[in-house]
Parts: C-alpha cells; sequence; structure tokens
C-alpha cells in the first residue's frame, strides 16, 4: 500500500483526518496517512488566502522520484482564492459541482505529477456533520439540534448547503450556537455521526475517499 499525504488547510481538518479519516483508511490497509498543514510562510502553517501557499506546500512533497506514495488535498470551495488556476473560467461553469471540478482539473495541471490530485470539499468541512443529526443532538442542547434538523431535512445532499455566504454550513453553526469551537465540537460532532453515514450522504467526498483507496492499491 502507498503512503498517503493530505494537504489541509487547517487545525480542524487535521484532526478530522487523524481521527475520521485514518482509521477508515487504515481498515483498508493503508497504515501511512499523513495530514500536512498549507505552509504559509516560513515558519508559518494554516489557512490559505493566496494559491501559492497551496502550490508551495504540495509540491516539496512530490520531490522524490519514489513511486510509493500519492499526494492529495482536503480543502474548501468557500472563500477559496480568487488567484486559483484557471479561477474565472470556472467561475463561470453553470454550476458549483462544475466549478470545483473544474478548479480540480486547473489544480492537477499545474501540479502535473501522476502521484497527484486534488479534492475541493463542497462547500466547506461543516457540510459533513449535516449528514446527520446524531451529533448535534449529542453536544447540542434539544433546542439547538431541532434547528440543525431542520437544514439537515431540506437537504437530500448535505454538500449542496450554502446558499450564500451567510449560508455557508460553518455560518449557519454560528448563528444557531455562536460559541461553536469548529476544532473541538466540529471533530467530535462527526467522530459521534461516523465516517460511514458522511460517506453514504456526501457523493463527492466518498469519491475522493474511493480513490484514495483505489490509487494507494495500485
Amino acid at each position: 500500500m502507498k503512503r498517503v499525504y493530505i494537504v489541509v488547510e487547517g487545525p480542524t481538518e487535521q484532526e478530522f483526518v487523524n481521527s475520521v479519516i485514518s482509521p477508515y483508511l487504515q481498515s483498508f490497509g493503508i497504515l501511512s496517512i499523513t495530514p500536512i498543514l498549507v505552509r504559509t510562510s516560513r515558519t508559518g502553517r494554516g489557512g490559505m488566502v493566496n494559491y501559492s501557499h497551496l502550490s508551495n506546500t504540495i509540491k516539496p512533497l512530490l520531490v522524490s522520484e519514489k513511486n510509493d506514495y500519492i499526494v492529495t488535498t482536503f480543502i474548501d470551495f468557500f472563500r477559496i482564492p480568487h488567484n486559483m488556476p484557471k479561477y474565472d473560467e470556472s467561475m463561470r461553469k453553470p454550476s458549483k459541482i462544475e466549478q470545483v471540478e473544474s478548479l480540480e482539473n486547473a489544480i492537477n495541471e499545474d501540479i502535473n505529477d501522476r502521484r497527484f490530485f486534488s479534492y475541493i470539499q463542497l462547500h466547506e468541512f461543516e457540510a459533513l456533520l449535516f449528514s446527520s443529526n446524531e451529533g448535534f443532538e449529542y453536544y447540542f442542547s434539544d433546542e439547538l439540534s431541532k434547528k440543525t434538523a431542520y437544514i439537515i431535512s431540506s437537504y437530500v445532499n448535505p454538500e449542496d448547503i450554502n446558499t450564500s455566504p451567510e449560508g455557508a454550513p460553518s455560518k449557519r453553526l454560528l448563528a444557531i450556537k455562536p460559541d461553536y469551537s469548529k476544532v473541538l465540537e466540529g471533530n467530535l460532532i462527526a467522530l459521534t455521526i461516523g465516517i460511514k453515514s458522511i460517506l453514504e450522504k456526501c457523493p463527492r467526498f466518498a469519491k475522493w475517499i474511493n480513490t484514495i483507496i483505489d490509487l494507494s492499491k495500485q
């Protein structure tokens, strides 16, 4: 099995990889899964306001000529930098999914390495938490979990939750619970839901995970 490096934007995604994604991939025999925080400066890590932050994190991982590993990304479409490769062309696509897929293809072309493929989460990490209300029912009050249940019932696919900057999944959670902690509560909720529920409800995320598994076997 190949090693897997997943480039992430922040500590929330880093912890999600370690606590939720890694155990699932390990069940398929993929024993080395390493999240890599986006490098923003010589000493800075996390966040991404410029495409160079992403590319400068990815490219050093691909310096080796060995073919025993793959590199992928786990970044949000919400507030993605406007200087991404072919950004304007991608934003002219008629649907959000087509826009994201166009951006992913553009990143792949720019990095241009057979061991790399990009993944952009539609619209952001918090969308995955709306796969089930079980996590919200456990960590939120009854009153608040009723509000999350209403959002969940309004969307067949949690990845579609986003109608405006205020409608982004994270913004909705903050509107419901102003002291919502993305790193702590977000990952506890994800652990309570379980990755199988997320995979069942979020087709793009499931496709990404299955691609990692397939490429790791080659």
